[in-house]
């Protein structure tokens, strides 16, 4: 039973939502034990970590998170694909599985994604359909990673 709050519930506050906010701002918060808030564009979720790990299981992992960007980035796509060619899309589903590297440093090391179609389409319509997650917003930005930099206030 899930007997932690939300990060409303203790007591921390929402990130101010103003219209100046610049697009792609996120802020983490520390809510107890392993389990943070994440706050984006006015929608909060919780982070935590499985009770194996420490945590209590209250939302997925980080590196969860990671995985479900990349299968819902080929889900949207998928979908906007089929929106397109005028294709029922309301049952679409994307399967997912990943691997953790068993070497350092810690990171996924496979990531198997199966898009599951409400129709049936063409061998020739599957290959543009495969082109076309191939290159959701997520996937290209694993392929050519962004500049990261970490400040320490």
């Amino acid at each position: 039973m899930n007997t932690k709050s939300s990060a409303r519930d203790a007591g921390i506050p929402r990130p101010a939502q103003t219209i100046a906010e610049p697009p792609g701002q996120i802020q983490v918060t520390h809510v107890a034990d392993q389990a943070y808030a994440v706050f984006v564009r006015g929608h909060e979720l919780t982070v935590d970590q499985p009770v194996e790990a420490g945590g209590d299981d209250d939302g997925p992992t980080p590196v969860e998170l990671f995985v479900v960007s990349l299968a819902t980035c080929v889900a949207y796509y998928a979908g906007r694909f089929l929106q397109r060619h005028q294709l029922p899309y309301d049952q679409l589903q994307v399967r997912t599985e990943y691997d953790m590297a068993d070497d350092r440093p810690a990171r996924v090391a496979a990531v198997r994604l199966r898009i599951l179609l409400p129709v049936r389409l063409s061998h020739a319509r599957q290959e543009a359909l495969r082109a076309v997650v191939d290159h959701c917003t997520v996937h290209n930005t694993l392929r050519m990673p962004p500049e990261i930099t970490v400040e320490v206030d």
